[in-house]
């Protein structure tokens, strides 16, 4: 399911060369020594923004100069123009005049210079942060919903559609969960005006290579690659020199087309004023390098670039072919710092189970307690056993509010450890909560079709939204898959539903094959593991491309506390081995198959391929 324009005349024009943005409009702006008279009074003073009301020439004159040097695109004068940074000059309820009338001065001045030179001109809606950091652990900086920078963002897009913008462009974004409220309340404006265009998504990071809040280039690409957004790049912070090593590695991993808009180096402090010291030719050279040697399609100038600068990068590009892009993007999940591949090497990858308020009675006694420190410690001590992503169920029958539960220790485990989280709830409005809190790429765990695709329905509509991950079981009105023909069976309705329907990636979606107890002798389930074995086998021979996965030590619930690691860990190997990628599991208690004595292996393979008739027997009496 492919997103849908109204104008995409902006991704047609990337389809065919490289494009340039303008300059810096601060700094531009800054040299035309503009009074308190031109804001419009002392109240406005320095609202830059406020310029396309009270003062449009000043603003003119800036997007003038870069069009007379023949750039592709402008950015309209509203980097600030949402509701909660205007609140500072109280203009919050003038949001939607404002962002029109600087789309409107933008348009009419591109379509003036397209008209006259025969080269389309194009308008990029400016969207930058909004002064909160949602990730933040501080509460005085993180004091702001999701729902509410969502509405806040929405409400600037649909000023900036209704005033004749190409593109949204999200820039200069220093928390990446702020990023995604951005991405979600843009696509509420596409719904609300019915007007569908191209997003362009911007982080900023700093001379470490980080955004603010500590995200890295490779999770903010696992995190916004899949959200539907077209472009994903840099701006801002530092000058090309900086950016040469994460505009690699996004050149290089990236589907989406890349852009890189600077500044024009490092700020110096020159007698308190921020001085930016890189010229036009070695700027020029730096992004003419980036074009040619990382497939970069859209460049451009942050603070402190000139027309100049614009006029030698746009001579230097004249004949430069459009990037070509990777087809397709390595499956990853992510942490709020740095993302993980889905499908490691060597395989599976482990999620650890221990932060699961129905599994472990530690973890619930510190839940109800609200000891989130503990809980951090329990997080912590799986991912020093090996564990890649932390599972996290926090329903309990003695507290109704498993939604604040869970927002809490999501809020904790995602700044606090460095691995992607497993979002493991039955209750939409939790889940949607968790997707909200974390910054993150996070699998959720999990939906089925036991009441038929409603609930599905719902899950994956939050997935496709959130870019999350989906573990699915093969469970349907008939109950819980038992054989591997109907594994297979399940798996195939659901593959319909999210990807035909829902639009989801084939690596998305994470089978999971079901595995149920060996310790109770039941004659109907003697076979269980070999059919779970197969059934895993079935579903990635018959759905190439999506994922599978475990909750392996199911298999032996009810055992002794000390059989069951052994099982569970030849249980691990052969499902590998069919071709899993995935187990939830204690990585405490894993044990390498080569590691397990012949007796004990010999055993438990006796009884995971109903060897023998007193298989079970002879594995307790063992233990």
């Amino acid at each position: 399911m492919q997103r849908k324009y109204t104008n995409r005349s902006y991704l047609d024009a990337l389809e065919m060369k490289v494009l340039v943005f303008d300059g810096a409009m601060g700094t531009s702006l800054q040299v035309q020594n503009l009074t308190a008279e031109h804001f419009g009074g002392e109240q406005y003073n320095g609202c830059n923004d406020y310029l396309v009301i009270s003062h449009p020439e000043a603003v003119e004159k800036v997007h003038r100069s870069f069009l007379e040097v023949g750039v592709d695109a402008l950015e309209t004068d509203t980097f600030r123009t949402n509701r909660l940074t205007m609140v500072e000059y109280k203009l919050q309820d003038r949001v939607i005049e404002i962002n029109m009338a600087a789309a409107k001065l933008a348009r009419k001045l591109a379509d003036e210079y397209a008209a006259k030179t025969g080269q389309p001109r194009f308008v990029a809606g400016s969207i930058g942060p909004s002064g909160k950091l949602p990730s933040a652990n501080d509460p005085d900086l993180s004091n702001v919903t999701f729902d509410e920078l969502a509405d806040a963002f929405r409400e600037q897009a649909v000023g900036l559609i209704q005033g004749g913008v190409d593109v949204l462009l999200i820039e200069t974004s220093q928390d990446i969960l702020e990023v995604k409220s951005a991405i979600v309340g843009i696509h509420k404006a596409f719904d609300e005006t019915q007007i569908y265009l191209p997003i362009q998504a911007q982080v900023t990071l700093d001379t470490t290579g980080r955004m603010l809040l500590g995200t890295d280039i490779n999770a903010a690409l696992a995190i916004l690659e899949g959200m539907g957004i077209d472009v994903i790049g840099l701006n801002c912070s530092t000058g090309p020199e900086h950016m040469r090593e994460p505009i690699r590695i996004l050149g290089e991993n990236s589907t989406l087309p890349v852009s890189c808009i600077p500044n024009a180096g490092l700020p110096l402090n020159v007698d308190g004023q921020a001085v930016y010291p890189l010229e036009p030719e070695p700027f020029a050279k730096d992004m003419y390098e980036f074009v040619t040697k990382y497939n970069i399609s859209v460049v451009g100038g942050c603070c402190g670039t000139t027309p100049e600068h614009l006029r030698l990068l746009v001579d230097k590009l004249r004949n430069t072919h459009h990037a070509t892009r990777p087809l397709h993007s390595m499956p990853q999940l992510a942490s709020a710092m740095s993302a993980i591949s889905m499908r490691q090497d060597p395989p599976p990858t482990l999620l650890g189970e221990r932060c699961n308020a129905q599994g472990s009675r530690k973890f619930k006694r510190l839940l109800l307690e609200e000891d989130y420190d503990g809980i951090l410690e329990i997080a912590r001590e799986q991912v020093e056993f090996g564990a890649h992503a932390i599972d996290i169920s926090c329903a309990v029958t003695e507290r109704p509010d498993e939604i604040e539960l869970m927002r809490k220790v999501v809020k904790k485990l995602e700044m606090g450890v460095d691995v992607p989280l497993v979002i493991d709830t039955t209750e939409l409005d939790v889940l949607e909560v968790a997707l909200k809190t974390a910054p993150g790429r996070c699998l959720i765990n999990s939906t089925h079709l036991e009441s038929g695709r409603e609930k599905a329905d719902k899950i994956f509509k939050l997935a496709k939204e959130h870019n999350a991950a989906v573990i699915v079981l093969t469970i349907d009105e008939n109950g819980m898959a038992k054989t591997r023909e109907k594994k297979l069976e399940v798996a195939k309705r659901i593959y319909d539903i999210a990807i035909n329907d829902h639009g989801l990636k084939l690596e998305d979606l994470v089978y999971d094959a079901l595995t149920f107890t060996l310790a109770t002798g039941d004659e109907e389930f003697v076979n269980s593991a070999i059919e779970t074995i197969e059934g895993i086998r079935l579903i990635k021979e018959n759905l190439p491309g999506v994922m599978a996965s475990l909750g392996v030590s199911n298999l032996s619930f009810g055992l002794a506390q000390h059989a069951r690691p052994v099982l569970n860990s030849i249980m691990l190997y052969h499902c590998v081995k069919a071709g899993m990628d995935m187990a939830i599991i204690n990585p405490s208690h894993v044990t390498p198959y080569a590691d397990i004595n012949a007796e004990e292996k010999e055993m438990a393979e006796d009884l995971l391929f109903n060897r023998r008739a007193d298989a079970l027997q002879r594995y307790i009496e063992y233990y």
